[in-house]
């Protein structure tokens, strides 16, 4: 009998047995909007992934590392500084997650604190990345070493601008009504922006500051 009935429902209606409330519409091109933006953060990890590749292969190519520049070696980067940096970013991952649960489970109360905390710590960490780039001690000129941090850090910092952008507006648009407990892509895309930026950091961190 339940395989009967169920060969009955035509596509829309299975679609709309699986997200519930959510009307058919809704639910298919979801799916659809949530693969065109996996799609889109693959390219932007490409992108991502040439420059460190290209970084990777001028600093074992390169004879010294920290290179020399006017016969004086240059410097480390400040590894304390920017690991109580990356604690920043980190934490604003799991504030990001903390607020689009809570979302789900319609406390708007909670999913404005979190989110809001979301965007300090985002905040705070393009803060810290102005005052590193002030006192580093090389530019973007005249070295690999200073072309690849300003190169790749400049182009993550710019990731997490937009992303401060983003999640203001999406705070903006939950507070007008945009979203429901069941009709939240924008909100679960924005969580997913905000991850993939930790998730380079990550790697950014390594080879500037471990490596």
């Amino acid at each position: 009998m339940a395989a009967t009935a169920t060969q009955r429902l035509s596509g829309h209606d299975v679609i709309a047995a699986r997200y519930h409330d959510v009307d058919p519409v809704y639910a298919e091109t979801r799916d659809l909007r949530l693969l065109g933006f996996v799609f889109f953060l693959l390219s932007d990890c490409i992108l991502f992934s040439s420059f460190i590749f290209a970084y990777v292969y001028l600093r074992i190519s390169a004879p010294a590392w920290p290179p020399f520049l006017n016969g004086h070696q240059l410097p480390w980067f400040d590894t304390s500084f920017a690991a109580m940096n990356s604690i920043v970013l980190f934490g604003s991952g799991v504030t990001m997650h903390f607020a689009l649960e809570n979302w789900k489970h319609l406390n708007k109360a909670k999913f404005n604190a979190w989110l809001v905390a979301t965007i300090v710590l985002g905040i705070g960490f393009l803060l810290g990345q102005a005052h590193e780039y002030s006192v580093v001690g090389i530019s973007w000129t005249g070295t690999t070493m200073g072309a690849s941090f300003f190169t790749l850090t400049g182009m993550h910092g710019f990731h997490v601008f937009v992303g401060v952008l983003y999640l203001t507006i999406l705070g903006l648009q939950a507070n007008r009504g945009t979203y429901t407990d069941s009709k939240y892509f924008g909100l679960t895309a924005g969580t997913l922006y905000w991850h993939f930026v930790d998730v380079i950091w990550v790697f950014l961190f390594f080879l500037f500051y471990i490596w």
